[in-house]
């Protein structure tokens, strides 16, 4: 790459790679003069207003630059414009199920109900791991604190997204761990579940039971002996689905990574694969662009309804909508919401929009969709992961060691990330090379690679009501 990058021609500020003068490496410059209250332009769209006059070759960030999300915004229109591909034919390596698509590992989940038993999980989780052999790739826990004391939507999201869980392709076995006297009862997520006729589900109450562990043990047991013959089979391209998430965004994330791995979506889908794109506050100030890309009407209108309903949220719950990004990001060049959503959209690549799923949904179109879910890192990937996704591609400028329940792959924006966390970090994207980042992800795919964080599994819920 250059020392400095002018993304658009139609910007008024440029980048700069390596750092000028009292300008860090990632931060931006003046391109010309900007007169206070005029736009400031990257991505050839406008990423705030210039709080006072700012010369030729200053640097451009918060001290002279403010968000211009707090302006009456102009009306959503729906003028579609994405690119389509030919689908192509290529396969992977994968564990068929029974019941929907194939996944890249062959694990078994043990899912708390309610935060109450989360140290009996954690314990079965422990004294399972004796039962680790042949193919399978491990036995997690996956606590969380919620499951009781929550209300109305709430109650619903919960076992919602716990369900979605159980039904990651990932999950050759889950063991449901209730407590017996939670709102979150086995008795709602077995009516949900049902109509899905998965076999491969058991459910137990630790009231009901003497001895929790030895109970649960044995269930697991079962599990382990039917799973460690499974064996990779050939399974078609289409049936991969790869979550698209970024945190610790920094300067170079709309450069490198981001873009590289809207790359990566595009190419999936070009062998009738599936992306997800979610963070829905960090698409505010970029949302236009991504409601052109909607395939059609009724998506579009879908897609505009997730977006306002979000935006509404905040304000009723007394916030800005532009309050954003984090220190980290600002210490990174991020100056203002809009600029980090555009660089954030760049996930997404350039095909259409196929769908606009709710939090706690199921992917069911080929292509790419939009997820109702926040900007948390935890909180985001996991949703995700329920969402169908079996393996996350998360672009990362500050670096992060967290993983959700999939293997989350870490990308680096930029390269001093790279080579200072190498224990985190699966790939630098400052090469921009598609192929090596395409072939890495395969063989995560096929097994060959296991990401840094693997041996890490965590959920978030994305609480919004009242608590008891």
């Amino acid at each position: 790459m250059k020392d400095t990058i002018i993304i658009n021609k139609k910007d008024n500020v440029g980048v700069t790679l390596n750092g000028m003068g009292e300008i860090p490496a990632g931060h931006k410059f003046a391109l010309k003069d900007i007169k206070k209250g005029e736009y400031v332009i990257k991505y050839g769209e406008v990423i705030g207003r210039a709080k006072e006059d700012i010369k030729e070759g200053d640097w451009v960030h918060t001290h002279n630059v403010k968000s211009h999300l707090d302006e009456t915004p102009e009306a959503y229109t729906y003028n579609f414009s994405a690119n389509t591909f030919e689908n192509k034919k290529a396969t992977f390596k994968g564990f068929k199920r029974e019941h929907g698509r194939a996944g890249i590992r062959n694990e078994i989940y043990i899912i708390p109900t309610v935060g109450c038993v989360n140290n009996a999980c954690m314990r079965m989780e422990r004294l399972a791991q004796k039962y680790v052999q042949g193919s399978i790739d491990g036995i997690f826990a996956l606590p969380h604190q919620f499951g009781c004391s929550q209300l109305g939507q709430d109650n619903e999201n919960i076992k919602k997204l716990l369900c979605s869980i159980a039904l990651n392709p990932n999950a050759t076995y889950v063991l449901f761990v209730g407590l017996g006297c939670e709102n979150n009862g086995l008795e709602g997520i077995k009516e949900y579940l049902k109509p899905f006729n998965r076999t491969n589900i058991e459910y137990f109450n630790c009231q009901d039971v003497e001895d929790e562990l030895a109970y649960g043990l044995e269930i697991i047991k079962g599990f382990s002996e039917k799973a460690k013959d499974l064996k990779r089979e050939d399974v078609d391209l289409s049936e991969l689905c790869i979550g698209l998430k970024c945190g610790g965004s920094d300067g170079y994330s709309g450069l490198t990574a981001n873009p590289l791995v809207g790359r990566i979506s595009d190419r999936l889908v070009s062998y009738g694969g599936s992306a997800i794109l979610t963070e829905v506050p960090e698409m505010f100030g970029a949302e236009q662009l991504l409601m052109n890309k909607c395939k059609t009407k009724e998506i579009f209108e879908n897609y505009k309804k997730m977006i306002e309903d979000f935006k509404d949220f905040y304000v009723s719950q007394g916030f800005p909508v532009y309050e954003n990004p984090s220190p980290g990001n600002k210490k990174g060049g991020i100056t203002t919401l809009e600029e980090k959503s555009l660089g954030c959209i760049e996930k997404a690549g350039s095909t259409e929009i196929v769908d606009v799923l709710g939090y706690g949904d199921v992917v069911n179109k080929t292509g790419v969709s939009t997820l109702n879910a926040p900007g948390n890192d935890l909180i985001a990937s996991t949703a995700l992961a329920a969402a169908g996704c079996q393996v996350v591609l998360f672009t990362t400028g500050r670096g992060t060691p967290f993983s959700t329940f999939v293997p989350t792959m870490k990308i680096s924006t930029n390269n001093h990330l790279a080579g200072f966390k190498e224990n985190w970090i699966d790939f630098n994207a400052f090469s921009m090379d598609e192929d090596a980042l395409f072939d890495l992800l395969m063989k995560t795919v096929n097994g060959e690679y296991k990401v840094k964080s693997e041996d890490i599994r965590e959920i978030a819920f994305y609480k919004t009501g009242v608590t008891l």
